[in-house]
């Protein structure tokens, strides 16, 4: 019996032993061996890691106008297992579809899906109709919740997370400068890819301890790292000049229906892109519903053509640089044989003209003798390498497109690239820089579109400055090439840039109709028209491409359907930048250097005030008709004078004592002194430049106007000038008063007639009157 107990009692006692035996070490391997793993499990319990997303950088115009930010959006999910649960399966599908405009089909697929055991899931995304929703949408899927919430107390069947996505606020405008981001936060096209380093932030987190229902701990021992946002990018474009762009374009999409169209807008100092647009367009909002692919094609940067006449700028400067060019020399402009090949001016033949005459019709003849016989293929070539034919020009958009310029070997080329044409291939981004450098002074800049990187977390800005690629011509050669060029534009009669004349604004110009190759044939009928050109010449602020790829209708050349795009935007643009009008000065030495063939004011005397417009008209004169009667009385400049191009004539057609002042604000002093000085009116001035505000005196018979005056860079900048001394001023009040009585008494002894009222003839009259562009000489190609 004691036995039996005793051998219980070593069997319990040796049971007992070896269960402690296996804790013990069961305890060893989870406390020691295994400790590290499963104290991570521990800690996934207890603690929590927060992500804290980084925003996205904006991106704003020149102004600060907002193009591009991060804005709240919500996804939609859907509780398959509630939902079914309370059977409202068919209420649900019907009207979150309806709010999500999703299929109820594929709506009702989510609000049943199981997964492979069977059993309802607790969340599904609807996509892509629910995800990352604007808050307007969110709003009535809240409302919906809400409903089913009071009916079904079902308001978590519907679930909704707060995210962000881009917002592009100003819908189209300047989407191909922008590109999008995708649902999926991807960067596609634009200044979005090519900035996505930049603007893309470092996501923060936050690190805490908590207890089984989520509650932070008292004690918790927290780390954080706070987000980098993104930095932002302030833009070189401004959304005003950007917006009278695609106005503009619309109306000529409207009018010719192109398959595609371009401008773009540079400050030719800096190379700055004022403005960049394309058509067709599509709004990167709602860029899934883009219609066609080819609406997201930058033609600005990714599209090639044979430019046509607008590429004789090359040709011209080349010519001017090596001293060749003489604008009074004399051609026979007649069809001519090179390499096998006959090249004319469009089928026309002006006879004997001068050089000058030449650039102003766009004669093919007159290029190809510049160009072929004159400078020779290796030196036409140094100068379209130069002017950066070719090669990219290294703008900070993705994609760019170049293509390289085969050697002039054989002499049909040599002569057709003269006149664009041939082995020339450009981009519209390439063309603008060459215009650029012939306004500068003769410096290819490399073009940029952002001016300034912000970064928000410290606040530091970092300026992108210009960047010079190097100098193509002399300033001396830039500055005759814009004379010439300038007649182009103001000569109303021949010059093929005439409907690109603006006003009170020196505009310089080149027009351009280039032949389709389809199918490996010049097209007949088929046509790539533009413009090129800047204002004002003296002192260029905008330089300007328009490109129109095959215009309806016949004889649609450059100077019809794309210069008066140039001169609707830019002549906006520079009322809009505060820049005076202008006109060249006929005694400054240097800029009669520039000017060519210089014309002599013609003798309006005894003649209609109808007659004298239109002589002025077809002569290129630009003119002011002050009063309303039906004879000119008085002009200035007198007959025989040089004038310069640009330079208006001022026509007297009543007698001074009944003609009202005109309204001359912008004008330049030298202008308001001649006008006034035209109608017999004394001036007091106050300040320097151009006129901003006038008040009209009378003391008995004698009228007075006091002139307030301000200088360009004070109009532009906004910056008042420094007030001159008080005793100064009035001593030059009285010595412009005196002045100018002086000058009106002469005028009175020589002429006793004078005039009364003042009307500017409007631009819309001038071309009214101007005979319709002729494009002979810009589509000429080899057969």
């Amino acid at each position: 019996m004691v036995k039996r107990i005793k051998m219980r009692t070593l069997l319990i006692g040796g049971f007992i032993t070896l269960f402690f035996l296996v804790l013990v070490t069961r305890i060893f391997f989870i406390q020691v061996v295994n400790g590290g793993e499963w104290q991570e499990r521990a800690a996934g319990l207890i603690e929590r890691e927060q992500t804290i997303k980084a925003a996205r950088g904006t991106i704003t115009d020149r102004n600060g106008n907002v193009l591009a930010t991060d804005s709240p959006a919500y996804t939609v999910s859907v509780n398959p297992l509630l939902i079914n649960q309370l059977g409202i399966e068919d209420e649900v599908t019907q009207k979150l579809s309806a709010l999500l405009k999703k299929n109820e089909s594929e709506m009702r697929a989510l609000v049943t899906a199981k997964n492979s055991k069977g059993e309802f899931f607790q969340q599904r995304e609807v996509r892509s109709e629910g995800y990352k929703i604007s808050p307007e949408l969110a709003e009535k899927v809240k409302a919906l919740r809400e409903e089913l919430q009071d009916e079904y107390k079902a308001g978590n069947a519907i679930v909704m997370t707060q995210e962000s996505k881009r917002f592009y606020p100003e819908q189209t405008l300047a989407s191909h400068v922008l590109g999008y981001m995708s649902r999926d936060g991807k960067a596609v096209n634009g200044l979005e890819v090519s900035y996505n380093d930049v603007l893309t932030g470092t996501d923060g987190y936050l690190n805490y301890q908590k207890d089984a229902k989520g509650i932070k701990l008292p004690d918790s021992q927290d780390s954080y790292l706070p987000p980098q946002n993104g930095k932002n990018l302030k833009l070189t474009i401004d959304d005003t000049i950007q917006l009278y762009i695609e106005e503009a374009m619309k109306e000529t999409v409207a009018k010719y229906n192109p398959l595609s169209m371009t401008v773009i807008a540079a400050d030719p100092n800096t190379m700055e892109i004022l403005g960049m647009a394309n058509w067709p367009t599509f709004n990167p909002n709602t860029y899934a519903s883009t219609p066609d692919q080819k609406n997201f094609i930058n033609h600005a940067t990714q599209s090639i053509y044979e430019p046509g006449s607008t590429f004789k700028i090359v040709t011209l400067a080349g010519a001017v640089e090596e001293k060749l060019f003489d604008p009074n020399a004399m051609f026979e402009s007649k069809p001519t044989r090179i390499g096998g090949y006959t090249i004319s001016d469009n089928g026309h033949s002006y006879g004997l003209i001068s050089y000058l005459e030449g650039v102003k019709r766009s004669s093919n003849i007159a290029f190809v003798n510049l160009g072929y016989k004159m400078l020779g293929g290796e030196r036409l070539r140094h100068y379209i390498d130069q002017f950066g034919f070719g090669k990219k020009t290294g703008i900070d958009l993705p994609s760019e497109a170049a293509s390289p310029i085969k050697p002039l070997i054989y002499k049909s080329e040599i002569a057709t690239a003269a006149y664009g044409h041939g082995l020339v291939q450009v981009t519209p981004i390439q063309q603008l820089a060459a215009i650029s450098a012939v306004a500068n002074g003769g410096k290819l800049l490399q073009p940029h579109l952002v001016k300034e990187i912000i970064n928000p977390n410290d606040g530091s800005t970092e300026v992108i400055k210009p960047k010079v690629v190097r100098q193509v011509i002399s300033k001396e050669s830039a500055k005759l090439v814009s004379g010439y060029l300038e007649q182009v534009v103001a000569d109303q009669t021949i010059g093929t840039g005439r409907n690109a004349y603006i006003e009170g604004y020196r505009v310089a110009g080149k027009t351009g109709t280039a032949r389709k190759v389809i199918n490996g044939q010049y097209s007949k009928s088929k046509d790539v028209v533009s413009f090129i050109g800047f204002a004002p010449v003296n002192n260029p602020k905008i330089a300007m491409l328009i490109v129109i790829d095959q215009p309806d209708g016949t004889n649609i050349g450059g100077g019809t359907a794309a210069a008066p795009v140039f001169k609707k935007v830019v002549s906006q643009t520079l009322q809009y930048m505060g820049v005076p009008k202008d006109t060249a000065k006929t005694n400054d030495k240097k800029s009669k250097e520039t000017v060519v063939l210089q014309a002599k004011a013609p003798d309006l005397s005894g003649k209609t005030a109808k007659q004298a417009r239109s002589q002025l008209l077809n002569s290129g004169i630009a003119y002011v008709t002050l009063g309303q009667g039906e004879n000119v009385i008085r002009q200035y400049p007198q007959a025989g004078a040089s004038m310069n191009p640009g330079q208006r004539v001022y026509l007297l057609t009543e007698e001074s004592s009944k003609m009202k002042v005109p309204d001359l604000t912008g004008e330049s002093l030298r202008d308001a002194l001649e006008i006034l000085s035209l109608m017999k009116v004394g001036v007091t001035t106050k300040g320097e430049g151009y006129v901003v505000k006038q008040k009209e005196q009378v003391s008995g018979e004698q009228r007075t106007v006091q002139l307030t005056l301000q200088t360009a860079k004070a109009a532009v900048t906004g910056i008042a000038d420094e007030a001159p001394d008080s005793s100064d001023l009035d001593a030059e009040k009285k010595d412009e008063t005196a002045k100018t009585d002086d000058k009106a008494a002469a005028t009175e002894e020589k002429d006793e007639s004078g005039g009364t009222q003042s009307q500017s003839d409007s631009q819309t009259q001038t071309n009214q009157e101007a005979t319709s562009d002729s494009s002979a000489g810009e589509g000429a190609s080899l057969p």
